[in-house]
């Protein structure tokens, strides 16, 4: 089996094949200063505020986040479900700000493909799992059962393929759905909480799947969960919390002395455009801070102290 780093290392070999070269990678995917306002009857609630995020062409990444963070919103809005109230978001070249229905509806169905979290909004039940696959690319004019079979054996269903869903387990819906998702070959696949109703060992199943397709097609995925422990599994995970990125965690490969690898993990704050970043919850609870701090700028580095008077001789420990 592949380990994570080789996956990776095929995935931006494939994401450059598509691109057609090298400096065609950044930039795939792009929100500045995203803002989503939802009005009903005269009560404004503000989902996104002021969201910045960059994914490169062949990256998989996890956006994290509590219940109402703003993560699906922002899923909904990059994979063409719904229109941004203001700010920037590109996707493979495409301004979803104020794009026209013909112009939404050519990128949702050439552009990206999206897997639900309810298994029963992903695929048809009456169809088996190849028809289920074949059909988008019967709509498209497309050649459909031989690609069909190759992507149900790409996430590992291909044994499933004369099934219909209620033949098959949730995990096996979920991995039969990414192949629907990448039926016509998108650029970039979303997926909204794709493991939420599934066990640990069939949602490492169905990430597996993920990361395979990635690694294959070079087509860039974003996941959006809720589970925190993600990052172990990907090379970047965003932190989203009250409609902003919060932080980013990055896992990278680094070569022992004996010349094996070992993968390191470091959580680090987003810093926006205006200087600002959100510090993590636990940080703020443990040292009681609340409405405004102290900023010390020492030569290497910034603390963060509460606002009451310290004295010099204080506890370090009262630093961040």
């Amino acid at each position: 089996m592949s380990d994570l780093a080789d996956l990776e290392r095929r995935a931006a070999e494939r994401a450059a094949a598509r691109a057609g070269g090298q400096d065609r990678l950044s930039g795939h995917i792009v929100c500045d200063g995203l803002v989503r306002i939802f009005r009903t009857e005269g009560v404004e609630v503000v989902a996104l505020q002021g969201l910045d995020m960059v994914v490169d062409r062949g990256e998989l990444l996890a956006v994290v986040g509590a219940s109402g963070s703003g993560k699906s919103t922002m899923l909904n809005i990059l994979s063409g479900l719904d229109e941004p109230t203001a700010g920037v978001a590109r996707v493979a070249g495409y301004d979803l700000l104020g794009m026209s229905a013909r112009r939404r509806l050519e990128y949702r169905r050439g552009i990206v493909g999206f897997v639900w979290q309810q298994t029963a909004r992903n695929l048809l039940p009456y169809l088996t799992a190849r028809e289920n696959v074949e059909l988008p690319m019967r709509l498209a004019g497309r050649k459909a059962r031989g690609r069909a079979l190759e992507l149900l054996d790409m996430v590992g269903v291909a044994d499933r393929a004369g099934r219909r869903p209620d033949q098959m387990s949730g995990g096996e819906q979920q991995r039969c759905a990414v192949a629907v998702a990448l039926a016509n070959d998108p650029e970039v696949l979303f997926a909204d909480e794709p493991t939420g109703e599934l066990d640990e060992a069939t949602a490492d199943e169905v990430f597996g799947a993920l990361r395979t397709v990635n690694a294959e097609l070079g087509v860039t995925v974003v996941v959006v969960t809720h589970d925190m422990n993600v990052s172990g599994q990907v090379r970047r995970a965003v932190a989203i919390r009250d409609g902003k990125t919060a932080s980013e965690v990055r896992r990278s490969a680094r070569v022992n002395a004996d010349g094996t690898e070992h993968h390191v993990t470091e959580e680090y704050a987003v810093l926006d455009r205006a200087g600002r970043l959100q510090l993590p919850s636990a940080f703020v609870e443990a040292l009681s801070l609340k409405d405004r701090v102290r900023l010390n700028l020492e030569p290497d580095h910034v603390e963060v102290r509460p606002s009451a008077d310290i004295s010099d001789n204080s506890d370090m420990g009262d630093k961040l």
